[in-house]
């Protein structure tokens, strides 16, 4: 977007900028996506050469362009400590995002981007700089708010948001909360202390009349960040460690609401197999559970502070009553995804999925063969596979030799 104003203010455009530096005009396009610190020195040099400005001079004036137009839309920049990726989540792409970029990039083409399972939200934060239109989804609560407060485009107060957090910063005690988190997960996810702040400050944040719903999203998701830095877990909330001495560690900040501007996106919280018959995009991206383990558990403590529903807790790791259960975890995921790949309306159809047959623990085994992905992309496109040797996170004891990750790529039939 600076890119384009910058050549507006120069009487020239991305068309112009292609023919006078030589620069691809799908790269320029692609520039006029990222923030200038993500600019390679050659893009300097083609706007420089395409207004006829020293490099020097161009760098200057884009920088001082770049800072004008966030102090005039500040209300949509908030400076927080936790960016998007800054969570732990099973099965989340971070280590494999470049991979799978470069091979959307060699592979596919278009404008819109579908994320079918889209998780921790990080594949369409990279693909940002590649496409103009989104659709995420996830049928987790605690994700589909984290998209709502990363990817929202309503204006926010960000004075407000750092005063509150100032305010939720001083909080000792519950007061107006009940004791219902810190009978249910403290002394377990987290010290009795801090499982008292957490509760009252997601009431407090309930009981705000005075904020935007999108300031609400920021809010709880800021709280899920904060809780999950120092939650007593190895990465999800199946269990806790025992026999650990809990410290008084829980700090609340704010996240890093990503700048969307120019990008059109839909969030979405639906079944995967549902929403495919209601919507289309060039590219689908399709990264689905990929054994027995239901995320809904998982993450029980993180859906709890979303709902605030205060359910009757059982077993343990006090989980709530069985809902909002994957079809794509049980014994007919191949069923469940031969449908999904035959509604879905895309150019192009990119799957991840991985190896893991030979778990020591049924409970880790995949529930898709390869076979299965492959019988089923194929009737609708052509489709290549990739490979890549992957060393993945295992809270448990399987040591899996030869683990990798696959992408299947289908140039859909027209």
């Amino acid at each position: 977007m600076i890119l384009e104003i910058y050549l507006k203010m120069n009487n020239s455009n991305l068309r112009q900028m292609h023919v006078i530096s030589g620069i691809p005009e799908t790269t320029a396009r692609n520039i006029n996506k990222r923030n200038i610190d993500k600019w390679n020195i050659k893009y300097f040099d083609a706007v420089a050469k395409t207004v006829n400005k020293k490099r020097f001079t161009v760098i200057r004036e884009l920088e001082k362009l770049e800072r004008d137009f966030k102090k005039q839309n500040s209300d949509l920049f908030l400076q927080g400590r936790y960016n998007l990726e800054n969570r732990r989540y099973i099965g989340n792409k971070n280590k494999l995002l470049n991979w799978i970029s470069e091979l959307i990039d060699e592979h596919t083409h278009g404008n819109s981007f579908f994320d079918v399972f889209a998780g921790t939200g990080v594949v369409t934060k990279r693909m940002l700089e590649k496409f103009d239109s989104f659709i995420v989804n996830d049928f987790l609560f605690s994700n589909n708010i984290i998209y709502k407060a990363f990817f929202g485009t309503e204006k926010i107060n960000t004075n407000k948001l750092h005063e509150l957090q100032k305010k939720y910063q001083k909080i000792n005690t519950n007061i107006i909360d009940d004791d219902y988190f810190v009978d249910n997960f403290g002394g377990k996810f987290f010290s009795e202390h801090d499982a008292r702040i957490i509760g009252e400050i997601r009431t407090l944040i309930e009981n705000n009349t005075d904020i935007s719903e999108r300031e609400r999203t920021i809010l709880i998701a800021s709280l899920i960040y904060s809780a999950d830095k120092i939650a007593n877990t190895v990465g999800h909330y199946d269990a806790y460690r025992k026999k650990v001495d809990l410290q008084d560690r829980f700090l609340f900040e704010l996240i890093n609401p990503i700048d969307v501007s120019g990008k059109f996106i839909e969030i979405f919280r639906q079944d995967s197999n549902k929403l495919v018959r209601q919507v289309k995009a060039d590219v689908a991206f399709i990264d689905p559970p990929y054994n027995s383990r239901q995320y809904s558990r998982f993450y029980h403590v993180l859906e709890g502070i979303v709902k605030w529903n205060k359910p009757v807790l059982e077993g343990v790791a006090m989980k709530p009553p069985v809902e909002n259960m994957s079809d794509y975890c049980k014994s007919f995921a191949s069923q469940a995804f031969n449908d999904l790949i035959l509604n879905l309306d895309a150019k192009y159809i990119v799957v991840t999925y991985n190896n893991t047959y030979k778990s020591k623990s049924h409970s880790s085994r995949n529930k898709i063969t390869h076979e299965e992905i492959l019988e089923s992309l194929t009737k609708v496109g052509k489709t290549s596979t990739f490979e890549i040797p992957f060393n993945f996170f295992n809270a448990g004891k399987t040591d899996l030799k030869d683990h990798k990750e696959f992408v299947f790529i289908t140039e859909v039939k027209k």
